[in-house]
């Protein structure tokens, strides 16, 4: 009876101290922005994106983890006005051409790994997009209550392949490059 009680009493000190160590600091999904860079031979188009939820995990004030749920509906494009290209550039980048957001309404970002570096960390992570997973890796920088990172992305590994020279011939100025590039500023 004693060993059961100093055991539970041992467990209960060892969650306690853990919790107090690790903390997740969720995301303002209002103050956090995704800004997004497409680019073709002729120019690029740029626009947004919404996070539907994230937090960052910390464990003794060092990055650990995270998770980041993306609305991919809320594909916006912000160099074309409306009625001169907006609408339809914006349709096409949500139906299956590209991001299928009628099937796939959410991307998914989980940090597995995250390593100090001089400005911030290395993260490792499973990027899904379209329902497909890969490992990415990029660098973070933490500063207080903020993050943020520019990161690229080879969308032809997510099955976006519409455009994409290394997939189809004789393109020529309609080609799209593989790689689109993310801005993303976290406020926590």
């Amino acid at each position: 009876m004693k060993t059961k009680l100093k055991l539970v009493i041992f467990a209960s000190i060892v969650f306690i101290t853990a919790s107090s160590i690790a903390q997740q600091k969720k995301i303002n999904v209002a103050e956090s922005t995704i800004e997004w860079t497409g680019k073709k031979i002729t120019g690029q188009h740029t626009g947004t994106l919404n996070f539907s939820s994230g937090f960052l995990t910390f464990t003794n004030k060092e990055l650990t983890g995270g998770e980041f749920a993306v609305d991919m509906t809320s594909i916006q494009v912000t160099d074309l006005e409306a009625g001169k290209g907006k609408e339809k550039l914006e349709g096409h980048l949500s139906s299956d051409d590209f991001f299928g957001v009628n099937n796939y309404a959410t991307a998914k970002l989980v940090i597995k790994k995250a390593t100090k570096i001089a400005n911030g960390y290395k993260i490792a992570g499973d990027l899904t997009i379209k329902g497909k997973t890969n490992p990415i890796t990029f660098d973070l920088a933490v500063k207080g209550s903020s993050a943020s990172t520019t990161l690229s992305i080879d969308r032809t590994k997510y099955d976006i392949k519409y455009g994409s020279g290394s997939f189809f011939d004789n393109l020529g100025d309609k080609a799209i490059n593989d790689e689109f590039e993310l801005a993303v500023n976290l406020k926590m």
